[in-house]
């Protein structure tokens, strides 16, 4: 059953990826590789239905790639932005 708490794995699946990326993945690559790690955590740890499984993985796997990018984009436009 997928509680509250299983939503922990957003962040350890960005910081997967970002171990991934320090071996020698394209960063282009990273949402892709994000998304199948949710599958893998969806699948395997999270739900006993393969359905559910990927349903919920996916959604664990977008939401990491979506973290990392808003928050690089948030990164980026601060240091665009002349300080007051």
């Amino acid at each position: 059953m997928y509680e509250i708490y299983d939503i922990a794995l957003v962040p350890l699946i960005m910081a997967l990826v970002q171990l991934v990326k320090l071996v020698g993945l394209k960063a282009k690559y990273s949402p892709f590789v994000a998304v199948i790690l949710g599958i893998v955590f969806g699948v395997f740890y999270l739900s006993s239905e393969p359905k559910e499984g990927i349903l919920i993985g996916l959604v664990l796997g977008l939401s990491a790639s979506g973290l990392y990018s808003g928050s690089k984009n948030l990164m980026e436009n601060n240091k665009n932005k002349p300080e007051k």
